[in-house]
């Protein structure tokens, strides 16, 4: 009952050699501004990602929290209201010379 397939007169042979014959005549092109009515569409409907509003909500916060951290310690901003440094204090060998970077008087800390 298996008949061949590769057999011009078969239905599926006959079927693909049709459909290969058939040619489109319509205009397959976007019509001109197309691309600019897309865009316009999309910017009209709003849509914004969540990463973006969760992004400038982020950003309002850490504004705000930067703004209130600097209004929290305004006294030790001013000059001349620095705390002393004790002369003979719990670490003798710290020396607070701006030479020094942050992470090499951490670390003489530890010690």
């Amino acid at each position: 009952m298996n008949r061949n397939s590769d057999d011009p007169r078969h239905p599926w042979m006959r079927l693909n050699a049709a459909a290969r014959a058939v040619r489109d005549p319509r205009d397959t092109a976007a019509p001109f501004g197309f691309a600019t009515r897309i865009v316009a569409l999309a910017h009209e409907h709003g849509m914004v990602s969540l990463l973006e509003r969760i992004s400038l909500r982020a950003l309002g916060v850490a504004c705000l929290l930067a703004i209130a951290s600097v209004a929290a310690n305004y006294q030790a901003l001013l000059p001349g209201s620095g705390a002393p440094i004790p002369a003979h204090g719990i670490h003798e060998e710290f020396d607070a010379s701006p030479v020094r970077d942050a992470v090499t008087v951490v670390l003489d800390l530890a010690d």
